[in-house]
C-alpha cells in the first residue's frame, strides 16, 4: 500500500487537538453542587444517553482521520515483469566410439562429458538444445528442444555400441548443421566433443566446416584425452584387463574447424579440464534477456472516503434525534 499524497497526514494534528478542546468544554460545563452525601447517587442507574453521550465526537474524529487518510489517496501497487528473450539454438555433438571408454576421465571419457554436458544443459533453460551423436556413422539423438528434462534423459541413455564403431567426425558435424540450419534463433551454436581422428563416414569434415559457415553457425570443438597414453578396458577371460592406448587426436583439425566457422577448439586433459571449458562456452554464448517491469496502481480511497461520510451522517442524524439537545 502507498500512498499518492502523504502530506495530507499533516492533518492528524487536529486530532490531539480536538480532543483537548472537547475534553476542557466538558469540565467547563460540570457544575458544582455542595452536598452532605453523595451515596444517593450511586444507586441511581446510568441511562443509555449518559453511556452513549461521547458518541457524537468519536463519530467526528473518526470522520476526520478517514477523510485524512482519503485524501493521502492511498493504492494499492501490483507488480510484473515482461520477460523476453533471444534465444540460441545448441547442439551438443558427442563422440560415443569405443575409444571413449577409456579411463583417462573419471568414470570413462563418455561418461564424464555427459555429466558435463547435463550440466551445461541446466545453465540454459531459455535455449532450445539438441543431441547428435557419432562413431562410424551419426544420427540425431534428440532435435532441438527447449523440453531439457527429455534431453537430459536421452543423453543420459548414450552409450558405446549404439552404432558402428569408427570416429566419422564430418558425419556427426553435417548432422549438427542440418539440424540448424532453418533455425531462426538470433545465434546457432554447436559443441563438437571427440577424442579421436577422422577414420569413417562419406563427408569431408572441413566440407562440413564449409557448410556451417555458409549457415552462420559457429562450431566449438573439444578434444578429450589425456596426454601421451590412456588406460583401455579389455575384456578378457580373466576378467577386465587394462592396455595402455595412444590417445591420438586431430587437433589440427578441429582448430581448422572452429576457425572457419568463428568458434574455439579446446583440449581436455581430464575432467576438471572438461568442466572448465564448458563453462568457458557458456560464457561466451549468453542468452540476451531483457526484463521490463511494470507496475498497475489501484485508488484505494473510496473505502476510506465511504466511512468518512457514515460517521458524519451518523453524527448529523443522531444530534438530530437521540441526541438532540433541548433549546
Amino acid at each position: 500500500m502507498t500512498f499518492a499524497n502523504p502530506e495530507y497526514f499533516i492533518l492528524l494534528m487536529f486530532v490531539p487537538l480536538m480532543i483537548f478542546w472537547y475534553w476542557k468544554k466538558q469540565k467547563q460545563q460540570l457544575v458544582e453542587l455542595q452536598v452532605s452525601t453523595v451515596q444517593v447517587f450511586h444507586s441511581v442507574p446510568r441511562s443509555w444517553r449518559q453511556r452513549f453521550r461521547h458518541l457524537l465526537f468519536v463519530f467526528r474524529v473518526f470522520a476526520l482521520v478517514l477523510l485524512t487518510i482519503a485524501l493521502a489517496r492511498p493504492q494499492s501497487a501490483s507488480r510484473g515483469e515482461n520477460v523476453s528473450t533471444e534465444g540460441i539454438d545448441i547442439v551438443l555433438v558427442n563422440d560415443i566410439s569405443g575409444s571413449m571408454l577409456a579411463e583417462d576421465f573419471r568414470p570413462n571419457r563418455i561418461e564424464a562429458a555427459k555429466k558435463v554436458a547435463m550440466d551445461f544443459i541446466d545453465g540454459r533453460p531459455t535455449d532450445r538444445i539438441g543431441l547428435v551423436i557419432f562413431s562410424g556413422e551419426s544420427f540425431t539423438q534428440c532435435p532441438l528442444t527447449l523440453d531439457h528434462g527429455v534431453i537430459k534423459s536421452l543423453l543420459s541413455e548414450i552409450k558405446s555400441g549404439m552404432i558402428e564403431d569408427g570416429t566419422a567426425i564430418g558425419m556427426g558435424l553435417a548432422t549438427a548443421v542440418s539440424r540448424l540450419k532453418d533455425s531462426k534463433a538470433k545465434s546457432r551454436v554447436i559443441v563438437l566433443l571427440t577424442d579421436g581422428i577422422n577414420n569413417r563416414g562419406f563427408i569431408d569434415p572441413m566440407t562440413a566446416a564449409g557448410i556451417a559457415q555458409q549457415f552462420g553457425i559457429r562450431v566449438y570443438t573439444i578434444g578429450v584425452g589425456t596426454i601421451g597414453v590412456a588406460p583401455y578396458p579389455v575384456q578378457t577371460p580373466f576378467g577386465t584387463q587394462y592396455q595402455n592406448v595412444p590417445v591420438e587426436i586431430d587437433e589440427q583439425l578441429l582448430q581448422k574447424i572452429a576457425d572457419q566457422t568463428g568458434g574455439k577448439y579446446y583440449r581436455a586433459t581430464d575432467n576438471k579440464k572438461l568442466r572448465v571449458i564448458y563453462d568457458e562456452i557458456d560464457r561466451l554464448e549468453k542468452t540476451k534477456i531483457e526484463v521490463t517491469q511494470f507496475r498497475r496502481h489501484k485508488e484505494e480511497f473510496y473505502t476510506a472516503a465511504m466511512f468518512a461520510g457514515l460517521f458524519l451522517l451518523l453524527e448529523l442524524i443522531f444530534s438530530q434525534t437521540i441526541f438532540r439537545k433541548i433549546p
